[in-house]
């Protein structure tokens, strides 16, 4: 990017005065359409000195959503935002709606309050009659599928009835409604249902179900309203969070003494505080980027912490590398950490813990090998070791600290139901010994905590109120609270949403560290890759993958694969509003205009954003006009047809931005087949109005070519939707065409002060971004994404 001037400081500041984050601030001046919207904004609003960040919210929503229509209005609209008789984004919406549903003339003061809910209090006895009649309504249903009702659509009930209630409050009464009625979880409730195999229906039955579907009006859900309201308040953390059942009929019923919460939250002070928790054995990818939205989107929403937490338990897999890189995509993403910790800082206190663990009986230390402990996992059977004495599991564990045991010959295990339904009971393994130094507690251990260990009791040591993860751990909630429960610790509420799988590509770190280790790509941050390093190298701004994982919402559904295009889709919103347009030429075929002096040079205006008002005059480039232009041979074919609007001979286009051209002759190579030039006149009063218009490049004088670029267009990684299904097939899958590079493409002079991350848009091209790759005369692009849209034709 090029260097801020102090135009861009004063921008900056002046955003960040209005309650806009750093990131959204410093991606603004970017935009210089967006910059001059915003401030033109600010300074009609007359909130040039600062204003709250509700206020300030609302004022860049109008600025970036609603800046052209509201002109006339904006006044009054200004008016109601700065004085609060507006101020949520549901009020906006509305007065916009009013707005444009009347006429200057036709406004009538009365009418806008009462449609847009200015002065309307909604009070917590008006949502609570609301709740009631809609429970009273939809008792019998909530009674029959108890807790997997579809709440949103309950919320959406009282919200239609109360538009302008808090939503936050309308679900927190919700929720309680729905435990008085049901009371607490049962394991039925906690079961996934099962899935009926349906018949496939006959095309005019898809039809009709199609038709039904785009009539109905469906209710907001509450991930639609606001994400992060299913989750519940710390002090709320009293309930029974899980039951482990034993196979011996008995059930253990998992929650916070009082006492126990009480102290957690004198420590919190009754604040969320979560954590996300990356294994440092690789980069991170878009999934992650899901867990991000959850961790870090849930402590901001509520005011909280999150932790950036290193789950770093296994030395042989971990490196620097992969650390360094976790702390920098983070920050990238727009989050910023409470603290950034380790599992490897709480090592003593994890030692201690297990030794505690085994006094209080519950652990001990097995002399079983790898095999054996298969084994007998495998049979249900208990370890032989199971029964040693408490004192000589002690004396074992402090001989495997001390690096007295081989390496395999002893674990400690914890002492759970190995015949248990849930195998995630049958005795964990809480410690194993490892030769290996720690990339970030040296060599000071030989012996190292298991995920299953240490996951939980480092939450409790952190005072995690929420540890949320994805569903693949649900079956590992039993061991969670067994021992927390077993080593009497503060119990974080446990949450589990469902996986972010996106088609035509791998998400396993297994399958990624593969082709990245044996060179099927060119590294982790490979623009195929999704990697959220390789998304960043390919041009996707941060903005773009969160908007992405937002509309994914954080729901407990099975995670079924999403179609690689709905990403796209949300790529192309960011870049369409943040990209400045200009014009490359892949593979150029020269054109000599005969009747234009061979000395003549012409400065054409160009636009950088499509929209742009003339009278802007940084809304445009200059691009020059002269004899020789460039255009890419896939415009230009020897014989003509109605669908084909490219060049031809005796056929006329349209430059863009410039004049029509009309083909007049055609120069072949010495083989008669090869196209060497066109020759070409242009219709310098533009009378001529042809249907084509083409993207172009010319010689900015005589004799002088373009600069040459280097771009690389990038197609998905695998051919299949999904390659992980391929099993061991699935690199056979690679699609070999997944990265193409043209070498020697024109583009126009003003993108050759580029600098790498800086994004565009080609002409009927696509968005592109300077690759790391680029040398001081020697551009390299990367086509982020074509400008072809087939998000809502068939993605998912």
């Amino acid at each position: 990017m090029a260097p801020k001037d102090d135009k861009s400081d004063e921008s900056v500041k002046l955003f960040l005065s209005i309650g806009l984050d750093q990131k959204t601030a410093s991606t603004t001046i970017n935009n210089p359409k967006v910059t001059a919207n915003l401030t033109a904004v600010i300074r009609e609003a007359g909130v040039t000195n600062g204003c709250d960040r509700t206020t300030g919210n609302l004022l860049y929503t109008v600025a970036t959503k609603y800046h052209s229509n509201l002109r006339v209005h904006r006044p009054t609209l200004f008016k109601y935002i700065v004085s609060s008789k507006i101020k949520t984004p549901a009020q906006l919406d509305a007065a916009v709606a009013f707005f444009d549903n009347n006429a200057p003339e036709d406004f009538k003061i009365n009418e806008f309050e009462e449609a847009c809910g200015v002065g309307v209090e909604v009070s917590p006895e008006d949502i609570e009659k609301a709740a009631e009649e809609v429970f009273e309504e939809n008792k019998s249903a909530v009674l029959e599928q108890r807790y997997r009702t579809n709440v949103g659509q309950l919320l959406g009930h009282v919200r239609k009835s109360l538009p302008w209630a808090d939503p936050k409050i309308v679900k927190d009464v919700i929720d309680r409604k729905m435990y008085e009625l049901l009371g607490e979880k049962t394991a039925a409730d906690n079961e996934k249902p099962t899935k009926k195999k349906e018949k496939k229906e006959k095309p005019a039955a898809k039809a009709e179900e199609k038709k039904a579907a785009v009539e109905a009006t469906p209710e907001p859900s509450e991930e639609e309203l606001n994400p992060y309201s299913i989750f519940p308040q710390p002090e709320q953390n009293l309930m029974v969070h899980t039951e482990v059942f034993y196979s011996d009929g008995s059930v253990l019923k998992c929650n916070n003494k009082k006492e126990v919460l009480d102290k957690h939250l004198k420590v919190t002070g009754g604040k969320v505080y979560t954590r996300f928790p990356p294994e440092p054995n690789g980069y991170l990818h878009i999934g992650h980027a899901k867990a991000m939205f959850v961790d870090f989107g849930l402590a901001k929403e509520r005011g909280g912490c999150c932790y950036l937490r290193y789950d770093d338990t296994n030395p042989e897999a971990e490196k620097k590398e992969y650390i360094n890189h976790i702390e920098e995509i983070v920050n990238w993403m727009g989050w910023e950490p409470f603290k950034i910790t380790y599992t490897s800082d709480y090592f003593q206190e994890l030692y201690d813990l297990a030794v505690e663990l085994i006094r209080r009986g519950h652990a001990y230390v097995d002399q079983q090998n790898a095999d054996e402990i298969k084994e007998y996992r495998e049979k249900k059977m208990n370890s032989p070791w199971r029964d040693r004495p408490i004192e000589e599991s002690l004396r074992l564990f402090d001989e495997m600290r001390r690096g007295m045991i081989e390496e395999g010959k002893a674990t400690l295990r914890m002492k759970q139901d190995m015949q248990n339904d849930n195998c995630n009971m049958y005795d964990l393994i809480a410690y194993r010994i490892k030769f290996t130094p720690h990339p970030h507690a040296g060599d000071k251990w030989c012996i190292y905590p298991s995920y299953d260990f240490a996951h939980c009791t480092v939450d409790a040591l952190e005072n995690i109120t929420h540890s949320l993860c994805t569903l693949e751990f649900e079956t590992r909630r039993a061991s969670y609270y067994w021992l927390l429960h077993s080593l009497d610790l503060y119990m974080p509420y446990v949450w589990e949403y469902s996986r972010l799988n996106i088609t035509n590509t791998v998400m396993s770190k297994r399958k990624l560290n593969y082709i990245v280790t044996n060179n099927h790509v060119d590294g982790w941050d490979d623009p195929r890759l999704l990697t959220l390093a390789g998304l960043r190298r390919r041009g996707v701004t941060p903005t773009a993958i969160n908007a992405f994982v937002r509309g994914m919402g954080i729901t407990r559904s099975d995670g079924s694969m999403i179609h690689v295009s709905r990403l796209e889709h949300h790529i192309r919103e960011e870049l369409n509003k943040t990209a400045p347009r200009t014009m490359v030429v892949l593979n150029p075929l020269k054109v000599v205009i005969t009747n234009l002096e061979s000395d003549k040079v012409m400065e054409l205006d160009a636009k950088r954003w499509p929209d742009a008002q003339n009278d802007d005059p940084s809304a445009f480039y200059k691009v020059p006009f002269s004899r020789v232009v460039y255009i890419d041979q896939s415009d230009f074919r020897m014989k003509d047809s109605k669908d084909y609007y490219g060049l031809a001979p005796g056929k006329s286009v349209l430059l863009r931005y410039g004049f029509p051209i009309k083909c007049t002759n055609v120069v072949f190579a010495d083989d008669n087949e090869t196209i060497r030039e066109i020759h070409a006149e242009y219709d310098p009063e533009k009378k001529t109005k042809p249907k084509g218009v083409l993207h172009w490049v010319a010689e900015s004088s005589p004799g002088k070519e373009p600069i040459k670029v280097e771009v690389r267009l990038f197609e998905k990684l695998f051919n299949s939707e999904n390659p992980a299904e391929l099993n061991d097939d699935w690199l056979t899958d690679i699609n070999p065409n997944s990265k193409v590079v043209v070498t020697d493409a024109y583009a126009v002079s003003i993108l050759k002060d580029a600098a790498v991350g800086d994004r565009f848009q080609f002409e009927r091209l696509g968005y592109f971004a300077v690759d790391k790759d680029s040398e001081p005369g020697k551009l390299v692009f990367n086509r982020t994404v074509t400008l072809r849209d087939s998000y809502g034709k068939g993605g998912k």
